[in-house]
């Protein structure tokens, strides 16, 4: 797998300018149970020849649950896969299938991925975009905005996108049938908006980045407080509830917030982990794991008791509900101390979301948070982080 870097100009959304312009919600939401059937005349509003953008798994359920209900309005749609990921190979391909079908509307299909890729072909092509999540696993049914992956799952860009969709679907029946890891991955990923937009933009004064920062406070609150009883019983109302968190809310909080809002020291190394351990885990599990790293940074680098607290918090709720807690946890287990600095370089690139950080983070100083997440609460952290190297590690790391 290749660990290059894309030589492409960055399209980070980063931004150090005062924010002009806000992407914060989708036209228009429509959810419930079984809302598909009567969403497909809100679909029909926006185009007649639709390209539907799923993954190879979800093209079957399209086919049965989707298409069907596009034909009864009298629309022609097209199924089309992303492949292997939202890669610059899979846009230029399903461009040209658009352009082939004379397609009027995508309709994104599926998981983060598909989602993703259906967003940023619309924009590309200048069209309408539908969102249609098929499991509870990340906010990018609702975002404006689109990450790029190489073809081995490594990240390489994301792509600010002029506007969120045109229409987001919530069929809970849908999103029912994905498996269960898939919403434990979202409230991982969702979880970490409020982790990352306190340490970034706590201090801030803008009023809608205020309104952001406390949006996160309470979804972490809903997440803490129902997630474990929402896995027990899926289908329940504190089930829909916890999904209305991973996939509306999270994506409220970097709409009102924008990207500093939505993305630090987590997402980055949830970036640099795609360049060492392609698609073995998935997108939330990987963020999860970044935000306990980011908690650790915090105890290392500040002395900070409230961060140590928090990721023992965390521990303890991360081993009730099944997100990782460690490397050997995302399949790491025996990961080499040159593959772990690939990971820490890469988190690390000057454009990276982790210096949203209020302090500087060294490649050493990563590397030693990335194995010690499940470390005990100790004091002397503050004082020893001179200590705290992995220099002198053997080849293979303790994961």
């Amino acid at each position: 797998m290749s660990n290059q870097l894309s030589t492409q100009p960055s399209l980070s959304t980063q931004t150090s300018s005062p924010l002009l312009t806000l992407t914060v919600a989708p036209a228009k939401v429509i959810r419930g149970s079984g809302v598909l059937q009567a969403a497909a005349a809100e679909i029909a509003c926006l185009g007649s020849r639709p390209l539907i953008v799923a993954g190879e798994s979800t093209l079957a359920i399209s086919r049965k649950n989707l298409q069907p209900i596009l034909e009864t309005q009298q629309l022609h749609p097209v199924q089309a896969s992303y492949g292997a990921d939202c890669c610059e190979a899979s846009l230029k391909s399903l461009q040209k299938k658009a352009k082939e079908h004379k397609a009027d509307v995508i309709i994104g299909f599926g998981g983060g991925k598909a989602l993703d890729t259906a967003k940023l072909v619309a924009q590309q092509l200048q069209l309408s975009v539908v969102t249609i999540p098929t499991s509870g696993a990340t906010c990018a049914a609702w975002s404006a905005l689109s990450n790029v992956y190489s073809e081995d799952g490594a990240f390489l860009y994301d792509v600010g996108l002029s506007h969120c969709p045109d229409l987001l679907i919530l069929d809970y029946d849908l999103i029912k049938t994905a498996p269960q890891r898939t919403l434990v991955a979202g409230i991982g990923d969702a979880i970490a908006k409020w982790y990352e937009a306190s340490v970034s933009s706590g201090h801030l004064q803008d009023t809608l980045i205020i309104a952001a920062v406390q949006q996160a406070r309470v979804l972490r609150d809903i997440l803490l407080q129902k997630s474990a009883a929402a896995l027990k019983e899926p289908g329940s109302e504190v089930w829909r509830e916890v999904v209305d968190a991973t996939v509306l809310l999270a994506g409220v909080v970097g709409g009102l917030g924008g990207a500093q809002c939505r993305t630090v020291a987590a997402h980055a190394v949830h970036n640099g982990l795609t360049h060492i351990s392609g698609h073995e885990s998935i997108h939330g599990e990987k963020v999860a794991f970044g935000i306990l790293v980011q908690l650790r940074l915090e105890e290392m680098l500040q002395g900070n008791q409230l961060a140590a607290s928090a990721r023992q918090q965390l521990l303890k709720f991360y081993a009730e509900i099944g997100l990782p807690q460690k490397l050997s946890d995302l399949g790491l287990g025996n990961i080499t101390l040159g593959e772990l600095q690939t990971a820490a370089e890469i988190a690390l690139v000057p454009n990276s979301d982790i210096h949203r950080l209020p302090f500087k983070v060294a490649l050493e100083q990563l590397m030693a948070a990335m194995v010690s997440t499940t470390a005990p609460i100790d004091s002397r952290d503050s004082r020893d982080i001179n200590r705290v190297s992995p220099k002198g590690m053997s080849d293979e790391v303790e994961a």
